[in-house]
């Protein structure tokens, strides 16, 4: 909070009651009512949704944008004052953010491979975080996330908004509430539209608007090429995580939720390149499957890029089967039933928003310091990022792959244990000791 913001909330009737329980992580919903100050990491994709969503948020203000492309940054904060009335500072370096007391949240919407560091690097400056999906570049910075959240007693929510829908929550009920019995495997979807990005050569420096450097991260350094920025990056092994790892974490996050599993013991993948002779590193078909012995469950994930069919209307879902029935999400808010051999419709549910319930659903675990509020907590980034990570593992091994949940290592498998975490980049190290 400002100083402004302090000085009004110690003024409220309830503020000379509740400042000190505010201030240790203690206070109810009821007693702070404070300005939160917000700054927005990262912001040419998802980041404006962020920007869209906390505007619109009564008690919480934009202070600071934060991304390395200043041709980027610049015309999100002229949008941002022109709509609010309010100036916006903008900074290239995530380091400044964290170095400022006066800001309470930071939204982290960066590529992939800036998630876990900027999450962590947030929390030991003291902040809360909304971290887009998926939390990690790989399983060990999951951990570490889970880690520092816990540490330094932070609220930080994954973006995965369909926990946040009721029509969603419903859907989870209902499996757990048996409607379509016993439910023993479940699907994950990613049907997207994604064409060729063609073939792009490094380049001798990167355009004068960008920090590259900053823009690499934990990566190792490279030349610049527009190969990957801005958006491509995602199908690069260095900086995003395939499909599966981008629109795929909502679906993995899905299959887990629904049938109440972490990770898997058994993994198999196999896919890779079937239509473009372009510049992306990860496959445009993925399939990929998780066993979970003892419980007797287990999941299914399917990655296609380009002309197929939905499955009962589901193009980016779930499904999920049952003895007496089956379930299927519709994107983030709609699901539908269908029960017994002749697949009678059963109950359903649509329901929109799910974007601004999530976000509002983390500014009540901040004001009230109830990390049991969240919807999507930290956790849920380590798991369904990390089952994406799993399946790119096999897939990159091209063989069948053993783990220990317990350990979250590979069992006797070195090779496979190499993928666990990366070489990273001085000084963007994600630590082992958080």
């Amino acid at each position: 909070m400002t100083q402004l913001s302090r000085r009004r909330f110690l003024n409220t009737s309830v503020g000379a009651v509740a400042a000190t329980q505010f201030f240790t992580g203690k206070a109810s919903a009821a007693d702070v009512n404070g300005t939160i100050r917000a700054a927005v990491l990262g912001v040419n994709g998802r980041g404006r949704d962020h920007i869209s969503v906390l505007r619109k948020m009564q008690g919480v203000e934009i202070v600071m944008l934060c991304d390395p492309d200043e041709a980027v940054v610049r015309p999100r904060a002229q949008q941002l004052e022109k709509d609010t009335g309010r100036k916006v500072e903008t900074v290239a370096d995530l380091r400044r953010v964290f170095d400022r007391k006066d800001i309470d949240i930071v939204t982290v919407a960066t590529p992939n491979h800036w998630h876990a560091l900027a999450t962590i690097w947030a929390c030991q400056a003291g902040k809360d975080v909304y971290v887009e999906k998926p939390g990690s570049h790989n399983i060990f910075e999951g951990r570490k996330m889970v880690e520092a959240a816990e540490k330094y007693k932070r609220m930080v929510q994954h973006g995965v908004q369909l926990r946040s829908s009721p029509a969603i929550q419903e859907a989870v009920k209902h499996l757990r509430d048996g409607l379509i019995g016993k439910v023993y495997m479940a699907r994950g979807l990613v049907y997207r539209w994604r064409p060729s990005i063609g073939k792009k050569p490094d380049e001798a420096a990167p355009p004068a608007n960008l920090n590259w450097d900053l823009w690499q991260g934990p990566a190792q350094e490279r030349k610049f090429s527009r190969r990957l920025v801005h958006y491509n990056w995602h199908w690069h092994w260095d900086y995003g995580n395939g499909d599966v790892g981008n629109q795929g974490i909502h679906e993995t996050d899905m299959c887990q939720w629904g049938l109440d599993v972490k990770f898997p013991s058994q993994i198999v993948a196999m896919g890779g390149k079937f239509l473009f002779d372009d510049d992306k590193e990860t496959p445009e078909v993925l399939c990929s499957a998780y066993y979970y012995p003892e419980e007797n469950k287990m999941i299914e994930f399917e990655v296609r890029p380009w002309c197929t069919n939905l499955e009962d209307g589901a193009g980016v879902g779930n499904i999920f089967y049952g003895s007496e029935g089956y379930l299927v999400i519709k994107g983030y808010g709609s699901y539908e039933t269908y029960l017994g051999e002749k697949r009678t419709p059963g109950p359903k549910k649509s329901v929109g928003g799910e974007m601004e319930m999530h976000m509002a659903n983390f500014i009540e675990a901040v004001r009230t310091r109830k990390k049991e509020l969240l919807n999507g907590p930290v956790e849920t980034a380590h798991y369904s990022s990390g089952l994406a990570h799993l399946g790119n593992i096999a897939f990159r091994l091209n063989r069948r792959l053993q783990f220990d949940p317990k350990t979250e290592k590979f069992v006797g498998d070195e090779e496979a244990d190499a993928f666990l975490t990366r070489n990273y980049r001085k000084p963007y190290v994600v630590p082992t000791e958080v």
